[in-house]
């Protein structure tokens, strides 16, 4: 889609939401903590300095496996996600409707959507995963009993790579609480640490909260 197209796009989903002519369709990852919670989360992660990208490549957290019948780790998340999801025979989203809460941008199109990773798969590299078998970076990177998985759109995802909260953040302030609870307990849960800049924003903006 071109520039000019999705910006189209974005205005048309806003002002359809803001007066009512469809309800945003909202990307709800399961497991999100309460800010007590990732707080408390927060004050038990180790804190050190990031390791080496030494060794790193995607390849070695395999991701989008199958979860049911046909249908891989992208394509649950997008019918988890979204709303009115219609999918074919191979499970592919032929039409339905995603919301992103990191800019506030609907789409109507699968192809405009990617499925983030909260913490990117290389920052869990750089802080511990690095040395896990690739059974658990497998699992890392096809998690969807904690959110570690959201549906937003593709060029913001891009835009994100894989830098960690000290240097990127979502577009919309508002989501940044939810964002930081995500993040936090995702690396709680799979025992990852964090550097003393991540810490630092992550604490600003559970302070939101």
């Amino acid at each position: 889609m071109s520039k000019v197209n999705r910006t189209i796009g974005v205005l048309v989903a806003t002002a359809a939401i803001t007066f009512g002519l469809v309800s945003p369709a909202l990307a709800t990852p399961p497991n999100i903590p309460s800010a007590a919670t990732a707080k408390s989360e927060l004050a038990g992660l180790t804190v050190r300095a990031d390791g080496s990208m030494t060794g790193y490549s995607r390849d070695k957290f395999p991701h989008w496996i199958t979860q049911s019948g046909t249908c891989n780790t992208r394509e649950a998340v997008l019918k988890r996600d979204g709303t009115n999801v219609v999918t074919d025979s191979a499970c592919a989203a032929t039409s339905g409707r995603w919301f992103s809460p990191y800019d506030g941008a609907t789409w109507s199109a699968a192809s405009d959507v990617d499925i983030d990773h909260i913490v990117p798969l290389a920052a869990a590299w750089r802080s511990g995963a690095a040395s896990w078998s690739t059974a658990q970076r497998q699992s890392f990177a096809n998690d969807m009993s904690g959110p570690q998985l959201i549906a937003v759109t593709d060029n913001v995802n891009q835009a994100k790579g894989d830098q960690t909260p000290a240097t990127w953040k979502p577009p919309l302030t508002s989501y940044w609480c939810t964002y930081a609870k995500m993040w936090v307990h995702t690396k709680y849960r799979w025992s990852l640490s964090v550097n003393s800049a991540e810490k630092t924003e992550l604490t600003g903006m559970l302070g939101r909260c």
